[in-house]
């Protein structure tokens, strides 16, 4: 249970270690960082959970993956300026009793993401 992320680099086909990560409790207008991290060499946080069941609280919440920086550190050429720069996920937890993973697959010009298991 708690909270949960994983990056994967689409263009390279691999897992996007060194990708620094912002995680946001967010009530309108404002955020409070709540945690930052590097990805491992897994795309996921070195911690495990990001928030765990016993901390994670009904409520949105806003991921940041700067993924501009991550490919550049990988030797690819990015347009100035980048297409994409920081990528930006807002969304809610409403039942903090389950477990939200919240992936990320990613290209320097692309991104999707869904709520996982």
């Amino acid at each position: 249970m708690g909270l949960s992320t994983h990056v994967l680099d689409t263009m390279h086909g691999t897992p996007a270690p060194g990708m620094r990560v912002s995680l946001y409790a967010t009530d309108g207008g404002s955020a409070r960082l709540i945690k930052q991290f590097v990805l491992n060499q897994d795309g996921r946080s070195p911690d495990g959970l990001l928030v765990d069941h016993d901390s994670l609280t009904k409520g949105t919440y806003r991921l940041v993956f700067e993924v501009a920086d991550y490919f550049q550190a990988r030797g690819v050429v990015l347009p100035e300026p980048n297409f994409l720069d920081l990528v930006s996920l807002d969304f809610g937890v409403a039942k903090p009793d389950q477990h939200y993973h919240v992936p990320l697959l990613v290209s320097p010009w692309s991104y999707s993401t869904y709520r996982g298991s």
